[in-house]
């Protein structure tokens, strides 16, 4: 008898449920997407309005980049605490908060009058797209079938990829007919959408136990990754050696080695730090965090090298821009399906390379480049990239088992965003620092100048590229089921 019930509870029909049943899960994750959509464009969608808000806002290079670092690390602070905050509200409060939160930030910013409040605007969004992306992947893992998480899973990496890709292009549009603040603007119809469908169809999907709350574990590493991002961001305008630069990049420093003792050490951390001495989820989370170091340093760069380099008007920059976001959608679609036949580590070192092709080509530019050869090198970045990605990522969480395998995710998103404030920042300085030298060098033209301290950033995106493909080599070759 009870090898029947066994069998019974064992059979395909009973492994094929959802750990949460939901009527409508698709409904249950529109709002989520629409929310997290809105976040991911918002990471990109500015950075083709830079050189308009620098001169309207008469603000320098090194201090316009924290529009963007500024953001990626309110994600990156947010991000780990995730976890904890599920703990203590439900479900449809976070995503609730989150979208309210969004929409007032939005509204800060589009109604900002200088670059202080602008920034503010900017930081509040940042809390709200750091608690929708960790919750689309936690949610969609609950609520679908085993049988149709791959889709699902698919379609919340396909969100996270998309949008950032396509958000120059549509800011692009907005700016050829309208003002910068307009971009912001256009956030709020999707963020009410957004909200409509939680309120209509999102359900609570963790219990509420309401945890004690480790407050210095929050400190340490609210302050931690902000000093870091600090202490790079500030080299832009005061150089590597100066003496606040080398005290936030080395408080940030101590303050981490801090805070990752004392996770390794708690009963019941607030990021299991104990992932990373899993092999597999080691190299799958530094392919990650390396790979969203090029797409962000790259997109960051080429809108402003478009316009002050190649002196091309806004509008058409965001169409140049088009191929290679659609490009991007298309290979992160079918990538994460590679990793099922073939494994990680063939799609990675292909990604990689494929990125150091596109890198280089960006770097080869000039004033007179053609325009479909900068077409051309983006497309084929964003092949590269998405390339490596889905799959890097995939053999990274399967690596993990057990309890420890819900950090994952969460370490992985908290990291990537991180590492792609730091990348910005540093190809911001390194921008400033090929200007610089095309200046010293006795050159007067300011498009030339740009471009000059273009390469320096594309050089160092292919630099990251190169290291992508050398860390790839140590995945395994295939998948282990």
């Amino acid at each position: 008898m009870n090898n029947i019930m066994d069998s019974v509870q064992s059979s395909p029909q009973a492994k094929q449920r959802a750990r949460v049943p939901v009527a409508h899960p698709m409904l249950a994750m529109m709002g989520m997407l629409i929310g997290g959509f809105v976040g991911m464009f918002s990471e990109t969608s500015l950075n083709i309005a830079l050189p308009k808000l620098m001169a309207q806002l008469h603000v320098s290079t090194a201090t316009v980049q924290w529009l963007v670092t500024g953001y990626m690390l309110m994600i990156g602070i947010v991000l780990p605490l995730s976890s904890l905050i599920t703990k203590w509200f439900t479900t449809r409060q976070v995503i609730l908060f989150a979208l309210i939160d969004f929409a007032v930030g939005a509204i800060i910013s589009a109604s900002a009058p200088g670059f202080g409040v602008l920034l503010f605007g900017r930081m509040i969004q940042g809390i709200a797209t750091g608690l929708i992306l960790p919750l689309m992947f936690t949610v969609a893992m609950q609520i679908f079938p085993p049988y149709k998480l791959g889709a699902a899973m698919g379609m919340v990496g396909l969100v996270i990829m998309f949008a950032p890709a396509v958000g120059p292009t549509i800011a692009g549009a907005i700016l050829g007919l309208a003002s910068w603040r307009w971009i912001f603007w256009l956030f709020i119809p999707f963020l009410i959408i957004a909200f409509i469908f939680a309120v209509t169809s999102l359900k609570n999907i963790a219990k509420v136990t309401r945890p004690k709350v480790d407050f210095l574990s929050i400190l340490l590493s609210m302050v931690g990754f902000g000093s870091l991002v600090v202490g790079v961001s500030l080299a832009s305008d005061q150089g590597w050696g100066s003496p606040a630069v080398l005290g936030a990049l080395i408080l940030g420093l101590v303050i981490l080695a801090w805070y990752a003792h004392r996770q390794l050490t708690m009963e019941s951390p607030i990021l299991n730090l104990k992932t990373f001495a899993i092999p597999g989820f080691r190299v799958g989370a530094c392919l990650v965090m390396i790979n969203f170091g090029i797409i962000l340093s790259a997109m960051y760069l080429l809108p402003m090298y478009i316009q002050k380099g190649l002196l091309i008007p806004v509008a058409l920059t965001g169409v140049i821009m088009l191929p290679g976001g659609l490009m991007n959608a298309i290979v992160s679609a079918v990538s994460g399906r590679l990793y099922d036949s073939i494994g990680a580590r063939t799609p990675a070192m292909l990604g990689f390379l494929i990125s150091m092709v596109g890198a280089l080509m960006l770097a080869l530019t000039t004033t007179q480049s053609a325009t479909w050869y900068v077409i051309l090198a983006h497309v084929i970045l964003m092949i590269g990239a998405p390339l490596a990605m889905s799959p890097s990522q995939t053999h990274g969480l399967n690596s993990l088992t057990g309890p420890i395998a819900a950090d994952g995710s969460t370490i992985m998103n908290t990291l990537q965003q991180v590492v792609g404030a730091i990348s910005t920042a540093i190809a911001t300085s390194l921008l400033g620092i090929g200007q610089a030298s095309y200046y010293a060098n006795g050159g007067h033209q300011a498009a030339s100048a740009f471009v000059n301290g273009a390469h320096y950033g594309f050089y160092f995106t292919f630099i990251l590229a190169l290291a992508g493909l050398l860390l790839a080599t140590r995945l395994s070759k295939k998948t282990t089921n």
